[in-house]
């Protein structure tokens, strides 16, 4: 496995080995990686010739200066992890060699996407992951980049950000990763206590109900029940459950027949935000 810090090294290197015709699959991290990662890493090897893996925390997607401050860096055992997945490149550049001295985002219009869920409460975040997006598969000109579902939203305006940029890159999403209890795999997993961790199986238990549910109470029963789930929970506060057309990502009011919903949800465990979501097809 090599590992470059600067774009030059890289792009010397792809050009010594790549052949014309070579596939290159992309797993963009930002570290603290953990097996969900390690998945799309699986998936990239079964259909790319090199996979390449960038660990960068990006400081232009998070709204909160103590996210990013708190956000675990753990470069040594996520190179380790990444060996043994046997990645064949890892890209984990400085700041300062993506952004140099201007740490900003570009403004991006994401058709709407980036006003709904987590835009309505990350001012921000969705410039700045598409600003980073955006400069990593220039640099890597990747063939297929790999996303978790977990992340839907950020997959879908991912998806938007290629097809207006007109990148020439495939962004395939990829199913949820959980533990054993059902919580999504997340870095952020390893700031809950033992207590919460355990506890937080609640989140997908929910999501599943919702599924059942689905198919015959109402959007706005559904929606109280969750929120009454929540509020007799001592460990967690709701943010927000919603659910939405998977394109428009719009909230809905009603199911229709024959087309696909998501059901998405944040909750907070102490100062923990946990993020998750479900498909509901009608």
């Amino acid at each position: 496995m090599k590992v470059f810090k600067t774009k030059t090294e890289l792009k010397t290197y792809f050009k010594e080995i790549k052949s014309e015709n070579d596939k290159i699959g992309f797993v963009p991290t930002m570290g603290a990686l953990h097996q969900g990662h390690l998945s799309l890493i699986k998936q990239s090897k079964e259909n790319n010739h090199f996979t390449v893996a960038s660990i960068f925390v990006n400081p232009t997607q998070f709204d909160k200066k103590e996210d990013l401050d708190n956000y675990p860096k753990t470069l040594e055992s996520d190179l380790d992890l990444l060996e043994k997945a046997a990645c064949d490149i890892v890209f984990a550049p400085s700041i300062e060699e993506i952004y140099h001295d201007n740490i900003v985002s570009i403004h991006f219009d994401f058709d709407g996407l980036e006003n709904e869920m987590e835009g309505k409460y990350r001012a921000g975040h969705f410039n700045g992951v598409g600003t980073i997006l955006k400069t990593l598969f220039e640099i890597i000109a990747p063939t297929n980049a790999y996303f978790g579902e977990k992340d839907f939203q950020q997959l879908q305006i991912v998806r938007k950000m290629v097809k207006k940029s007109k990148l020439y890159v495939s962004v395939i999403g990829c199913p949820i990763y959980r533990e054993d209890s059902g919580l999504a795999m997340s870095s952020r997993n390893k700031r809950l206590s033992e207590k919460e961790k355990k506890a937080a199986s609640i989140i997908y238990k929910v999501l599943k109900k919702v599924v059942e549910k689905s198919s015959s109470e109402t959007i706005s029963d559904i929606e109280q029940w969750v929120s009454v789930e929540f509020k007799n929970h001592p460990l967690f506060d709701l943010e927000y459950f919603t659910i939405a057309d998977i394109e428009t990502l719009k909230t809905v009011s009603k199911l229709s027949p024959n087309s696909q919903y998501r059901a998405f949800i944040a909750v907070y465990a102490n100062t923990v935000r946990l993020i998750d979501n479900i498909s509901i097809n009608t």
